[in-house]
């Protein structure tokens, strides 16, 4: 029975200490109230200083720019082109032009000599470039028209031996080509290499290049349009310029998009003189030119603005103001020496650990609100003070509504509480303080991940989002602080929200009350770690079993190396023919299966190990459980595939290479065996070695069976990396742990997983039309979505599967010694005799 007076006493002891800690009491309460409006004076005064250096803009071909409209002004861009008309002072126009006394005020002769210079050599450079890229285009128009003859040639029988020649002919002039095109693609790309680089060691941030005889062409184009006579050439070819930028470059990028601007502002001006000229209206180029209303008021913007910072601040400082008051419970307590102290007092461990963590708990939720009322305060006082400014145009930044902010702090406290907890248990595990920093920052860089997922427009809350943690918060709370008018439609998911928020915390309380019971990790010292040495231990004190930490890196390589090949198995199949793509995909998922999940358990099983047997569970089981592993799919696939469908709202669409597989699955021209060999039976294997043999052993090191059974299942469901497979495969991956387990045996896991596999590609290539007869219309009917099970199947199949189970778990009471150095497997004293049967 848990005693709530000593959790307030050791919470009560943990406060004060904390409080008494001026760097605590310094980053939980003085900076939030001294950063935000150090950060708005900053701000301003950095806006009052700042001043933008003007872009340098190439400009080669001015003195056959016409006249009327203007163009340039000087040195610069007229300024009526720009929305802004201050934004013509940051660009500084070079041209061809210029006459010496007429020089730039702020740039030297001798530096807009260079300018030009360089800008010269780029035009040469270019017109080659052009050039080649003219052949470019007229190679591809004779292939084609090659390509185009010789399919003629082989739809019409051969007559004579004249077609025979031209087809050769054909056949030669187009492998020829071919070469040509290849040497032609290699110029173009060394020209494209040579002007880039040549453009980024410029001091050049745009060049303009205008045709020769352009003012004098836009001038003949409205002569005939003003009398209304046919124009005989291509104005848009002829009178094109060429601009070139970089967009690698910050500085490139932003000084085209404000040439941009004033080179459409002109040619809009241009075309409007003409249609002027022609006696027709401005608006003939926009015959729908409609009139955009902006109906956002004051609160709406700031309500765009707090839907923003809120939810990215709330989860930031949240997991900020538990970082540091968590190390100092936890690690700390370790440096000083109290912690031997702590756990000889009247206190229970568990008593002990929910004190710490209130404690963390109480430190992160006032860091967050701490930070919001600062930052929301600090803000609003800053666009007051703006006054008519560029701030003034987010709104008057009138706070959220009541209800917004009784939101708030109700999901703060899960949120809290989450990272609490989290923080709690990796700064119990680590043994200093330092250490404690280095396994937190990851989980502060995660946090950051998901808070920048949540901060895109694009992303919304939906029933998925809504069970993820961090994120159904985060998403919540934006939706109810962006629009007020339909926060009630939101309500929907703020019990799934809070429910898993809640779940979520519970169990990392679980990990912290855990990692607080076990003497190995209270009271381990910090060491020296040098890789050779630890190499050495590795080798040489090997176990018949391999741990915990060897099945969670063996995991991580897995999915490393998944990430790695993703792109080559990409670009594979799509460089392969198409007749060719699904074979291609089906060979590579092979050999993912072989060299990726299999091979590296394989090899740390071998190597890490004394016993591959007893790790992978390589014997032979009894009859029973081969009935089961043959059996139980059989049961479990109707159960799985109707529950996937009918959460199908709640899961995302499946992505196309997803959609693909599966439809390859159901191709008729496609060999039986080769499916099955590429989506059962490889997969069977080789994910049953890795996630029931190596990390099922690994993880249950410890004698937590159910634990292991869970870790495997998890890890092996989020292998799949897609929703829909991940949710079923760690479902169908606690039936196979249970098995594996309690069998103590592979082999049922294997013929269970190929069998439910098979089941589903046998399932993808049952015919559209088929329609059962002869009683099976009352099991299993045809939909659009392909075959379903009806009811009294689904309830048959659930009786039998849980029969079948309950039959595998009281076969034997699975135990797991702890003494990994003496007995290594999962063992029981029935079990003890069968391997001494069979050795």
């Amino acid at each position: 029975m848990i005693q709530w007076k000593n959790i307030k006493l050791i919470l009560m002891r943990e406060l004060r200490d904390q409080l008494r800690d001026r760097r605590t009491l310094f980053m939980v309460a003085i900076l939030p109230l001294l950063l935000y409006p150090a950060m708005g004076i900053g701000m301003v005064q950095m806006t009052v200083m700042f001043s933008e250096q003007p872009r340098n803009v190439v400009l080669l071909g001015a003195k056959d720019l016409p006249q009327h409209p203007q163009l340039l002004e000087g040195d610069r861009f007229v300024s009526n082109w720009f929305m802004n008309p201050a934004d013509a002072d940051k660009l500084r126009v070079i041209t061809d032009a210029q006459v010496a006394e007429n020089d730039l005020s702020d740039i030297d002769s001798e530096e807009r000599e260079k300018l030009l210079e360089q800008a010269h050599e780029l035009e040469v450079d270019l017109k080659l470039h052009q050039q080649l890229l003219d052949t470019w285009d007229q190679l591809q128009v004779r292939l084609s028209q090659i390509q185009t003859k010789l399919d003629q040639h082989q739809k019409e029988p051969t007559e004579g031996d004249t077609q025979s020649e031209e087809k050769q002919q054909l056949v030669q002039e187009q492998k020829k080509l071919g070469t040509e095109k290849i040497e032609l693609a290699e110029q173009i790309t060394q020209s494209n290499a040579r002007l880039s680089k040549q453009f980024a060691e410029s001091q050049i941030q745009v060049l303009i290049l205008f045709p020769p005889n352009l003012s004098k062409e836009l001038e003949l184009v409205s002569q005939k349009l003003a009398r209304h006579e046919p124009i005989d050439f291509d104005p848009a070819v002829s009178l094109r310029p060429l601009v070139l930028e970089n967009t690698a470059d910050e500085k490139s990028r932003l000084a085209f998009t404000r040439v941009q601007e004033a080179l459409d502002a002109w040619e809009n001006a241009i075309l409007r003189d003409r249609l002027s000229r022609a006696r027709l209206p401005e608006n003939l180029p926009n015959p729908i030119n409609p009139d955009v209303i902006d109906l956002a008021q004051d609160d709406q913007l700031a309500a765009n603005l707090w839907s923003k910072l809120f939810p990215a601040l709330l989860i930031i400082m949240a997991a900020t103001g538990a970082f540091y008051p968590a190390i100092d419970l936890g690690a700390g307590e370790k440096e000083r020496g109290t912690m031997e102290t702590l756990l000889i007092s009247p206190a229970r461990r568990t008593e002990i650990v929910l004190g710490k963590f209130l404690t963390v708990m109480i430190f992160s939720v006032s860091t967050a609100l701490l930070n919001l009322a600062s930052m929301g305060f600090t803000g609003k006082h800053m666009v007051n003070v703006a006054g008519s400014g560029a701030l003034s145009k987010i709104g008057d930044l009138s706070f959220p509504s009541a209800s917004a902010l009784f939101w708030i702090v109700i999901l703060l406290i899960p949120l809290s509480a989450l990272f609490s907890a989290l923080c709690l248990s990796l700064a119990t595990f680590a043994r200093s303080s330092k250490e404690g920093q280095y396994y937190l920052t990851p989980l502060l860089m995660v946090t950051l991940g998901l808070t920048v997922f949540c901060l895109s427009p694009a992303v919304e809350i939906n029933a998925f989002y809504s069970m993820m943690p961090i994120v159904g918060v985060a998403l919540l709370l934006k939706g109810m602080l962006l629009s007020a008018v339909n926060a009630g439609a939101l309500y929907v998911y703020a019990i799934p929200v809070l429910v898993s928020s809640i779940g979520y915390s519970l169990l990392a309380l679980w990990w912290a009350i855990d990692q607080f019971q076990r003497e190995d990790v209270l009271f381990r010292e910090a060491e020296r770690f040098e890789l050779g040495l630890w190499l050495k231990h590795l080798m040489r004190t090997k176990d018949a079993l391999p741990s915990f930490a060897e099945a969670g890196f063996c995991f991580v390589i897995i999915m490393l190396l998944q990430f790695a090949v993703m792109n080559t198995m990409r670009d594979a199949i799509l460089t392969a023919p198409e007749s060719m793509r699904a074979v291609r995909s089906m060979q590579l998922l092979m050999i993912q299966q072989l060299a990726i999940i299999a091979t590296p358990a394989l090899i740390m099983g071998i190597m890490l190990t004394t016993s591959v047997r007893k790790t992978f569970r390589l014997f032979f089981p009894s009859w029973g459980f081969w009935g089961v592993g043959l059996l139980l799919p059989f049961m479990l696939h109707p159960l799985s595939l109707e529950l996937s469908a009918s959460l199908q709202w709640f899961f995302p669409k499946l992505p196309p290479g997803a959609a693909a597989i599966i439809k390859e699955m159901s191709d008729p021209n496609q060999s039986l065996w080769f499916i099955l060999l590429a989506f059962a039976i490889a997969p069977g294997i080789c994910e049953e070695i890795a996630f029931r043999g190596f990390m099922l052993s690994g993880f249950g090191r410890r004698g937590r069976v159910w634990l292991a059974v869970i870790l495997s299942s998890v890890t092996f469901g989020v292998m799949h990396q897609i929703p829909q497979q991940v949710f079923n495969a760690t479902l169908m991956g606690l039936a196979l742990g249970l098995v594996a387990v309690h069998s103590r045996s592979l082999f049922p896991g294997i013929a269970f997983h190929m069998i439910y596999n098979s089941l589903s590609v046998f399932r993808e290539r049952i015919p559209e039309k088929w329609e059962p007869t002869h009683g099976l219309q009352y099991f299993v009917s045809m939909q659009p979505e392909g075959l379903r099970y009806s009811w009294p199947l689904l309830v048959l199949c659930a009786v039998v599967a849980f029969l079948l189970l309950r039959w595998t778990i009281l076969q034997s009471r699975p135990a797991v010694d702890p003494n990994s150095s003496s007995t290594d497997s999962l063992t029981s004293p029935t079990f003890n005799r069968r391997l001494t049967d069979t050795k």
